[in-house]
């Protein structure tokens, strides 16, 4: 999973107007992935190389307690969630951080293999959709598609920089699907995966600069883009 985890970020912004913002919310989807690359980077959680482990990927990600945990992940949901109360001091907003970050473990139980933990200990879920290409890629394509023409139909301006954000989103997970696949996971390939994260980040805070709520009428439309 790896454009999919932004669905969630499209639906809760279409959803309500007092949402976080887009770009927040991108931030939200992959917050546990950005915890985990830079963690793999200094080597406190690890991943390696195993050709075959499945029919898409060939990484195991064999220790990730304080990312990939059900656990971790409601702790991030809350420590980001905190942070975007204090900020906005809306409950609203919060509590819709919080979601997003959280969706990402219960999106990611479904494409890996029995990698991902309750609280970091050795009983391991995954229903394995990366062990069948046909579906999921489908599942994939079809949440994010959903999901933004959900945010699309729910919100107003010029549909030029969504359309490259989606285009954007499309390419990378092309390769990522298509590509060679990666022979080593050294610093470099987590610095690189940060690196597309902070890609299609920024450009959602592009297009939140664009775009604002259907709900927004009046004065306040020009302080709620997004």
């Amino acid at each position: 999973m790896f454009i999919g985890h932004f669905a969630p970020a499209f639906v809760a912004r279409g959803i309500t107007k007092d949402a976080p913002k887009l770009g927040v919310l991108f931030i939200a989807a992959q917050l546990v992935d950005w915890a985990f690359f830079t963690l793999a980077i200094v080597g406190v959680e690890k991943l390696r190389i195993v050709p075959g482990i499945t029919a898409m990927s060939p990484l195991d990600l064999y220790h990730m307690p304080y990312t990939h945990s059900l656990l971790a992940s409601a702790i991030w949901a809350l420590g980001f969630g905190a942070i975007v109360w204090l900020v906005s001091r809306s409950m609203v907003a919060a509590t819709w951080a919080g979601i997003v970050v959280v969706s990402h473990w219960l999106l990611d139980l479904l494409v890996h293999r029995p990698d991902l933990t309750i609280a970091g200990g050795d009983y391991r879920l995954g229903f394995g959709l990366w062990n069948s290409p046909s579906l999921a890629m489908p599942v994939e394509l079809i949440l994010v598609l959903g999901a933004y023409w959900f945010y699309i139909a729910r919100t107003k301006g010029p549909l030029v920089p969504p359309l490259i954000l989606l285009a954007t989103m499309l390419l990378l997970q092309a390769f990522d699907w298509f590509g060679p696949e990666p022979v080593a996971v050294g610093p470099g390939f987590s610095i690189m995966a940060l690196l597309a994260f902070g890609l299609l980040t920024t450009m959602a805070f592009w297009v939140q600069s664009t775009r604002w709520h259907k709900n927004t009428v009046g004065l306040a439309v020009a302080g709620e883009r997004g």
